[in-house]
């Protein structure tokens, strides 16, 4: 038998649930988007597998972006891209910094701005470069958006998000020139000769050298930069300092990586973006060994050429012959304070955490 008391109880209990509803659901129609908070001001970044090319994904604590490199042209490459930037709830890329005007770093530039819209381009400038393959296609679309010459000392403009640690993208160097030194940069006495690596006339000399940093963390991506010029990177003032993340310059190629430049910026981790059969040069990997500080070197792929050098296969994003390949990215977050950040490979399940290098 139901009584009134009965009945009261119960449409007092509907009613207090349908406001507890209309609370809930407007509260979340009022939710920013996951690339405006969503880790609740986390810096992220994504390491694209563009399968040897380059595509590094930053998503700043306010919810901005900046993509550095593009991959090639073609529907894998600028496909993969937008697609990790939709997951990482972006409608569109904020910024991109084209390193410099190989194929496989300024290639998928055009296709991508089909996928998801660019809002603005960086790169070196034209002068002096030796465009390969397709660059009419990105020089057609660059016309397109608005776009910056990068020098040393610019700084990409970044929106800070209240109450997170300052962060900052700046460019240490561009087409063979440098930031000037200063009291704060720290003198090396690591010798800055490398008679081991020959003058280099190509694109990669004059790759745009770019430094994240977000509170207490770093983050250096020198593109393909290449021996002699890594060495007036530390030499004779270190122009970079300690870093966390090094991601590891040319895909991990030889013509790369000089020992000088890997231990003076001491990373704790390193980030490859090689291909199946490109990087893990025995060169590179000697100095990544060689380097103290380092306590994980991922790679994106498993270089499968015979006898290759590769780091742990938990390390590794894709371990399968091109054929079968998945495109599995990596992925890092900062947490909000910069005390720690966290790298993952979603795929495999692989989370590690490492603690921010005190400086």
């Amino acid at each position: 038998m139901t009584t009134r008391t009965d009945r009261t109880t119960r449409s007092w209990g509907h009613s207090l649930f349908a406001v507890l509803l209309g609370i809930t659901l407007t509260a979340l129609s009022f939710s920013p988007a996951r690339g405006a908070d969503a880790t609740v001001a986390r810096l992220r970044v994504y390491w694209v597998d563009v399968e040897g090319g380059a595509a590094t994904l930053i998503v700043t604590p306010a919810g901005e972006s900046v993509l550095i490199d593009t991959g090639v042209d073609g529907e894998r490459d600028p496909g993969r891209i937008a697609a990790t930037a939709r997951r990482a709830g972006l409608e569109r890329i904020d910024h991109l910094v084209v390193t410099h005007f190989d194929i496989d770093h300024h290639g998928g530039a055009a296709e991508v701005h089909k996928r998801i819209p660019i809002a603005r381009v960086y790169d070196a400038g034209d002068e002096g470069s030796k465009p390969q393959a397709q660059f009419d296609k990105y020089a057609a679309f660059r016309k397109t958006v608005p776009c910056t010459t990068l020098k040393p000392g610019n700084v990409i403009p970044l929106k800070q998000a209240k109450g997170s640690p300052e962060i900052r993208l700046t460019c240490l160097a561009a087409n063979s020139q440098f930031i000037q030194p200063t009291a704060d940069h720290a003198p090396n006495p690591l010798p800055a000769d490398a008679p081991e690596y020959k003058p280099d006339p190509s694109n990669n000399a004059r790759s745009v050298v770019l430094l994240l940093k977000f509170g207490r963390f770093r983050l250096l991506d020198a593109a393909d930069l290449t021996g002699r010029l890594e060495a007036r990177l530390v030499c004779p003032r270190n122009l970079v300092g300690r870093v966390d993340v090094f991601q590891v310059n040319h895909h991990g190629l030889d013509l790369s990586n000089n020992p000088v430049l890997v231990h003076s910026i001491q990373p704790t981790v390193t980030v490859m973006n090689n291909g199946h059969l490109k990087g893990c040069g025995p060169r590179t990997r000697a100095a990544l060994k060689g380097t103290e500080s380092i306590q994980a070197d991922y790679q994106l792929h498993k270089n499968l050429k015979p006898g290759a050098d590769n780091t742990a296969d938990e390390f590794i994003a894709n371990v399968e012959p091109a054929q079968t390949c998945k495109g599995n990215g990596i992925e890092l977050e900062v947490s909000a304070d910069s005390a720690q950040y966290t790298v993952r490979i979603p795929a495999t399940r692989h989370e590690r955490v490492f603690k921010t290098a005190d400086r």
